[in-house]
């Protein structure tokens, strides 16, 4: 406990005072730099720094004049939902000219500005990097000019730099996700799922490119996505006679009830020769080999627009303060670095490690070594290629176990999946996953309809590939499901596990799901059926669930409510002096409440988690009065629905039309069902089909451990588990011990990761507050050869 005492001291001594700090974007846009920028400019003047936006990247500070401009708190108001970059983004030639430099290095001295946040691509680091090498030998040269002298000279010896990695391709090492690359794939999801309508009645085949320049990133999880027929990227070229190959699996999903064929391009694909694959060749081959209608569509600049996604908001933000925190630490003998995240976690990477590693990749490719080059993209990458795999490779009938073949173990297990809980978007895609993955394991799938209320009345039947086709686009629960707990239809769900021969549980669902196991475990010293193992995956808008710290369907509820503030935002701006009182669901959760706020750049947020009174309601109303005297005349607040049980969603709107008479009205606004409803969110259906796959392969080892004598028998604790993520990894857990580490009153984890997000979201809505850094980044290295196990 003493470190973290001490860490809340350093931040308030993190002071920038008499510090000036320059903020550009550089290289190609990407949704959510803006939310990055508006999170430096605001953490800058928040620790007492000037912060400067430089306007029209490196053009801007080489040119320097009036594109060197210093920021206030106002400026960077309402820039959170605005897509590309308000400061302006431009290639520059002039800047990788030595001269060019030296312009640069005269601009900033003229400022004092001697830390720079550079938000762009590989390229826009680099030359950073080279920059601030160069640095003590520019000022020498504008000394020995006469165009500085040495004093300045003196208080400006050192730069220093940290970058935000700003691209929609997400091709730079060292990072899971960069900014931007969700926004991106919201605008190729949104567009797969409108043309596969079409598609649908007319019985086509689409051809999409997607951009990602020398990375396949985009192209292959808006395949995993989508459930697309075939993808190419250049990180996995297609070995001969793949013409052949796709043409086959095409006309097979045709024969099996399938209307319509997705093959989605990365626009860098290639073949084993290095020669490009293109969208056209692809059309020709369909045609002339199939005969089926077919049709290109490029996606092209479309996918850079549009409103950033709420992650991509969240991570923006988070990366912008780590950045100012990163800077006001940094010394000359600290690398330039990088803040990312991976997994759920900030880190810090030196630069030129990542720049190094993403240059490697383009060499592996060139030289033919694709498996190195996979390697190098990441674990996240990795992952996504070993799902895709895994999915699309469908046995056919006659590959598939047979009842007479006497294998010693595998004679077909049967594997039982249900919904339990409340619908949530990704669901359905985590079904579809699981189904596939136990069908090429070799299991036989079975699907229970509405929860443990379907399972005890017998709803069970067989669920085969064909039957979960098209249902990751899908939102809600297609099996149906109910809230309903085991506990009371022991003897009932017993007998039909006996009846069909169910030798694995998976169970996708929040918190009823996690209790359910709960009990069916329990239950195993009295009933053998239940001696099997089971597995629970997190599905549920709330994120309450103990063990795991997202659960499918928080993204596209995360998504509804941004979509929903963005639009009350800008209905407060055109009547002025407005503030809104919204309620979001969650339970006694503050998850959606909290982040939603974040990702909408909310006022104030209330939850349960944070104890308020009177008074901080008072002070909350005074905070907005006095914005209400700058320019920006509007306010946001959000609530969780059982945040207070007195402190209402009307009592609050009340109090503030009262208090805040004369100065501004209120309007509420409670957003209810629509955030579990909607198609989910790319992240949604992409984690769930992730974790679903991991869930199956856990139950084939646990299965073949405990198959013993002709018969499945798991007892142990680790074979009732749940697999959440923790951190940096996926972990199963057995469910007996997240017994302590729940509050079963209020449903909800003793400890949730996101509070430390929380004073974040006040900082930026310019509260004083204590940051707790000892959760902020340590700079690590770039690591090459990843050990198996994760903690």
């Amino acid at each position: 406990m003493a470190k973290r005492q001490d860490t809340k001291k350093l931040f308030e001594n993190l002071s920038g005072a008499g510090k000036s700090i320059g903020v550009l974007t550089s290289g190609g846009d990407a949704q959510g730099m803006n939310a990055a920028v508006r999170a430096v400019v605001r953490m800058g003047i928040y620790v007492g720094a000037k912060v400067y936006f430089v306007h029209e990247g490196y053009q801007g500070m080489v040119d320097g004049g009036d594109n060197i401009e210093e920021a206030s708190w106002e400026s960077v108001s309402s820039m959170l939902q605005v897509g590309g970059t308000v400061i302006g983004s431009a290639r520059c030639k002039e800047f990788r000219s030595h001269e060019g430099r030296l312009k640069a290095a005269h601009h900033l001295v003229q400022r004092d500005i001697t830390n720079l946040c550079v938000i762009g691509g590989d390229g826009s680091l680099t030359g950073a990097n080279l920059f601030r090498e160069e640095w003590s030998g520019l000022l020498e040269e504008l000394v020995q000019q006469g165009l500085i002298d040495e004093k300045a000279a003196q208080n400006n010896s050192e730069l220093h730099i940290v970058g935000m990695v700003g691209s929609i391709d997400n091709d730079f090492c060292g990072t899971d996700m960069t900014i931007g690359t969700d926004s991106a794939l919201h605008r190729i999801i949104e567009v797969v799922d409108a043309i596969m309508t079409t598609a649908q009645s007319h019985q086509r085949t689409f051809v999409l490119e997607v951009m990602g320049r020398h990375c396949g990133y985009l192209a292959l999880v808006s395949a995993l996505a989508c459930g697309a027929d075939w993808v190419l990227i250049p990180e996995m070229p297609p070995e001969d006679g793949w013409e052949e190959q796709m043409c086959q699996k095409l006309s097979e999903n045709r024969a099996d009830k399938k209307r319509l064929n997705i093959i989605i391009v990365a626009e860098g694909a290639i073949d084993s020769h290095n020669k490009p694959i293109t969208t056209d060749h692809i059309k020709e081959l369909v045609v002339s080999c199939l005969g089926f209608d077919t049709r290109v569509t490029i996606l092209g600049h479309v996918q850079r627009g549009g409103t950033p996604s709420a992650f991509d908001r969240i991570l923006a933000s988070r990366m912008g303060v780590e950045a100012v925190l990163a800077l006001l630490e940094a010394s000359a003998s600290t690398p330039a670095c990088v803040v990312s995240l991976c997994g759920n976690q900030a880190v810090r990477l030196p630069l030129m490690e990542c720049v190094q590693m993403t240059q490697d990749v383009q060499k592996a490719m060139d030289e033919k070594n694709f498996e190195e080059a996979v390697r190098l993209r990441g674990r996240s990458f990795e992952n996504n290629l070993n799902t895709y795999k895994l999915l699309s490779y469908r046995k056919a009938d006659s590959e598939l176990p047979n009842e007479e073949d006497e294998l010693p173990y595998n004679s077909s297990f049967n594997v039982a999946v249900l919904n339990v809980g409340a619908p949530a978007a990704g669901m359905n895609a985590a079904v579809r996953s699981a189904v596939r993955v136990g069908i090429t394991e070799g299991h036989k799938m079975f699907a229970v309809n509405d929860g443990f209320e379907g399972f005890y009345k017998g709803q069970i039947k067989e669920i085969k590939w064909g039957d979960v086709g098209g249902w990751t686009g899908q939102g809600g629960s297609i099996l149906g499901t109910k809230r309903t707990l085991p506990a009371k239809h022991l003897d009932k769900i017993a007998e039909q596990i006996r009846i069909h021969n169910i030798n694995a549980l998976l169970v996708i669902g929040g918190f009823e799901a996690f209790l359910g196991v709960m009990e069916l475990s329990a239950a195993r010293e009295k009933y053998n059926e239940f001696c099997v193992p089971m597995v629970m995956v997190p599905a549920t808008v709330s994120n309450n669930i103990p063990g795991s710290d997202l659960s499918i369907g928080a993204d596209t509820a995360l998504n509804a409510i941004t979509d929903t503030c963005d639009r009350i935002k800008q209905s407060a701006s055109g009547t002025k002096r407005r503030v809104f009182i919204i309620e979001t669901m969650g339970g006694y959760c503050g998850y959606l409440a909290s982040v939603g706020g974040l990702a909408a750049g909310a006022d104030a947020v209330y939850i349960y988690e944070e104890p308020f009174d009177i008074r901080d309601l008072q002070s909350n109303v005074e905070h907005l009065t006095e914005k209400m005297k700058t320019g920006i005349q509007r306010g946001l607040v959000l609530r969780n629905e059982n945040s207070n049980e007195n402190f209402t969603t009307d009592f609050i709107y009340q109090l503030y039309s009262e208090e805040g008479k004369g100065v501004f009205d209120c309007r509420k606004n409670v957003l209810g069902h629509m955030q579990q409803g909607g198609a989910p969110s790319p992240f949604d259906r992409n984690f769930g089909t992730k974790i679903a796959a991991k869930a199956i392969q856990w139950i084939s080892r646990k299965l073949k451990e405990s198959y013993k004598e002709g018969k499945v028998f798991a007892n142990t604790e680790d074979t009732a588990c749940l697999l959440g993520m923790r951190r940096r990894a996926m972990v199963f857990q057995p469910v007996v011990q997240l017994k302590d580490q729940t509050d079963f009153v209020h449903r909800i984890p003793k400890e949730q990761w996101w509070l430390k997000l929380r004073p974040l979201m006040k900082i930026l809505a310019k509260y004083k507050t204590s940051y707790d850094v000892s959760d902020s980044g340590q700079l690590e290295h770039v690591t090459r050869v990843r050990p198996k196990k994760v903690d």
